[in-house]
């Protein structure tokens, strides 16, 4: 079964990847470069930044740039400070299995790894990036859904990603089958074990850990390189795995259950966002005219923070404040990343109008989906209720190219030179396509080149 890892991780070719897995990593490599633009304005980003800077200074062995903001830093340093800047948004894809994300800590990842290589003298091109890619994601997902069967903590999607990048990145350095096999497990022993409800009970910088999830893969690839073993991933071979992983090479979860998101906030919170803004519409509503809010919904979502967010981070973990702004708003996007929204007094007023429900039917819905329903209540005693839903954004409610190219725009308007930031977005939409030439303009752009002035 770990051999079996390793070995697909080790022989994975472009002539491998269906249609549909190509279709999907361009749309995330867009999607991801959008949300990493809006990220790189972000405290949590400039703070990750400094201290990549202090602690992972590039080498004569290792020198990449990180990601949109162009430093020169290790290959360990750039991605660390990579997925802390696209974590810092929360509007990366995702995978609602295993209730957390692989794009945030993939990207910056693979992107800082292949820029030490091309320091180095190799020549990448599109597809070599798009069969890294295609690796990290599935070998991530699969060591995610293993440790939500095994373990008894919800743990957030670093401690699963550092077992994809380290066998994907080991790969990338011309790593033998055993040596992606070592690289797996030492990815996951040093990799963050953090539990994700400690963030979602009190909000904070931590977030969804891929910001040392991220580093921790990259460091496990070039240990297990040098020579350095490790102990067998549990997640790839311990006991309880073999289901997740015997259909390896034959279908792909990645391509079954990425989704995308319409907001940037927590996606528990994206049903009821939806819905409102169709109760809004369809019965034109005003925020002045709602006097309460009732929002029906799974256990873990009832524990988000919200009314009275302090911080992005409070914000990006919440459901009863997204959900008035966009009462009060009409919309959630960019426009809504700012202090002046914290302090909204009409925002403010609907947030703590807002009761969350602890639902039993839509916990037991939630396994594979997150629903909610709700109920708006006005001053003259009216009642508006919009039936269980769930979010936009899975393949059966996928949102649209023009959704995407519409959300790359929101995100990097402002932050990236216009004709730059359209050049990435066309380029990153068809990278696999991409020769050598072409896949380092890409590179380049991605990694600082797109930046305003």
């Amino acid at each position: 079964m770990a051999q079996g890892m390793a070995e697909f991780v080790s022989t994975l070719s472009y002539q491998d990847l269906p249609k549909d897995l190509l279709v999907l990593l361009r749309r995330s490599f867009a999607d991801t470069m959008g949300v990493a633009a809006i990220g790189s304005t972000s405290p949590l980003s400039d703070i990750a930044q400094r201290g990549a800077k202090i602690l992972f200074g590039s080498t004569a062995e290792s020198t990449s740039r990180s990601l949109m903001q162009g430093n020169e830093l290790s290959a360990a340093g750039a991605a660390m400070a990579g997925a802390f800047m696209v974590d810092s948004v929360d509007a990366h894809d995702g995978t609602t299995p295993n209730k957390g994300h692989a794009g945030s800590a993939v990207f910056p990842a693979l992107l800082a790894v292949a820029d030490a290589m091309r320091v180095k003298g190799t020549k990448i091109n599109g597809k070599d990036f798009a069969v890294w890619l295609a690796a990290a994601y599935e070998v991530s997902y699969r060591a995610g859904q293993v440790q939500h069967a095994t373990c008894p903590d919800y743990h957030t999607s670093g401690a699963w990603t550092a077992v994809g990048v380290a066998a994907t990145t080991a790969k990338m350095l011309g790593c033998s089958p055993e040596q992606i096999r070592h690289a797996a497990g030492i990815g996951e022993y040093h990799g963050p074990r953090s539990q994700m409800m400690r963030c979602i009970d009190h909000p904070t910088m931590v977030r969804d850990g891929v910001g040392w999830g991220a580093p921790s893969g990259v460091v496990a690839a070039y240990l297990a390189k040098e020579g350095f073993t490790g102990a067998p991933a549990l997640t790839c071979e311990g006991e309880g795995a073999e289901p997740f992983w015997k259909d390896l090479g034959q279908s792909w979860l990645t391509v079954a259950h990425t989704h995308y998101k319409a907001y940037p906030c927590c996606r528990w919170a994206h049903p009821s966002i939806d819905a409102v803004k169709d109760l809004v519409a369809k019965h034109n509503l005003t925020h002045e005219q709602i006097s309460a809010v009732e929002i029906r919904t799974f256990h873990y979502a009832t524990r988000l923070a919200g009314y009275e967010p302090k911080t992005p981070d409070e914000f990006a973990y919440s459901i009863a404040f997204p959900v008035a702004t966009m009462l009060v708003r009409g919309k959630l996007g960019a426009a809504e990343l700012t202090p002046e929204t914290l302090n909204d007094p009409d925002i403010l007023r609907i947030s703590r109008a807002t009761q969350l429900i602890d639902d039993p039917e839509m916990t037991a819905r939630s396994v594979q989906q997150r629903w909610a329903a709700v109920t708006l209540k006005t001053h003259d005693g009216g009642v508006f209720i919009a039936e269980p839903r769930t979010a936009r954004g899975d393949k059966d409610d996928p949102l649209s190219d023009q959704d995407i190219k519409e959300k790359y725009q929101m995100f990097t308007d402002g932050i990236l030179d216009p004709s730059k930031g359209e050049e990435l977005f066309g380029l990153g939409s068809n990278f696999d396509e991409l020769d050598g030439s072409s896949f380092d303009r890409l590179m380049d752009l991605c990694l600082g080149g797109a930046l305003k002035a």
